[in-house]
């Protein structure tokens, strides 16, 4: 079966094969929060990016492949509830932007900026710092070297889901930053091919939301 990204929380997780990257995404409650599993398909490193709830269901997930990294997307506690359990189990590195890393229940042991590459087995995400839902969200894009540079693949947290970009809580200012950020930084840049998976519900792309800019602009949220 062809991946859809529509995962529900207590149901099956699907999967992606990209050139040298597997994605699992899979939906845990009690927010229906997805967590995404990224495994190198040539030497079998995994890399977990947020460890939301349900640890042992995401340690199962991840069985018995070396896990590398943990990467916590921002500091909200419903996209890291299960990060003690699987970080205790798995020894991995823990790794947030430090603007976000001191509220986190473990040490980060790798903060990164926007910019910074990540490293999954023998390939790299890099980072796009994305400010306003929290000062230190971040989005991590692969593209496989160049080899899928006109269909990215994104994985944005909360600050950019189908229909417009994160909660901002009615705070002109935070809703400006992030969405001058999400503007240069993600649209500005990026193909309308470029495959978003937010940290919440379904799946999107670029060019379905693109013409949507204005209005968000518009309403504030």
């Amino acid at each position: 079966m062809s991946y859809t990204g529509d995962v529900q929380v207590g149901g099956r997780p699907d999967v992606r094969e990209l050139p040298g990257l597997t994605i699992t995404k899979v939906a845990v409650g009690p927010y229906n929060n997805n967590a995404y599993l990224l495994r190198c398909t040539a030497s079998g490193e995994q890399v977990l990016i947020d460890a939301a709830n349900e640890g042992g269901r995401l340690l199962e997930l991840i069985g018995d492949g070396p896990l590398g990294r943990i990467v916590t997307t921002h500091r909200h506690q419903d996209h890291w509830e299960g990060l003690v359990q699987v970080a205790e189990v798995t020894h991995a590195s823990i790794i947030a932007h430090p603007y976000d890393a001191d509220v986190l229940p473990v040490p980060v042991t790798q903060a990164v900026e926007g910019g910074d590459a990540i490293r999954v087995g023998r390939h790299t995400l890099e980072v796009i710092h994305l400010r306003g839902h929290t000062p230190g969200s971040i989005a991590l894009l692969y593209d496989a070297g160049g080899e899928l540079a006109n269909t990215p693949h994104l994985f944005t947290g909360d600050s950019l889901f189908p229909g417009g970009v994160g909660n901002t809580w009615g705070d002109a200012g935070m809703f400006k930053q992030l969405m001058t950020d999400v503007t240069e930084r993600v649209f500005d840049r990026l193909p309308d091919k470029t495959w978003i998976y937010p940290g919440h519900g379904r799946d999107t792309t670029l060019g379905k939301e693109r013409a949507s800019i204005p209005e968000w602009w518009k309403r504030g949220w």
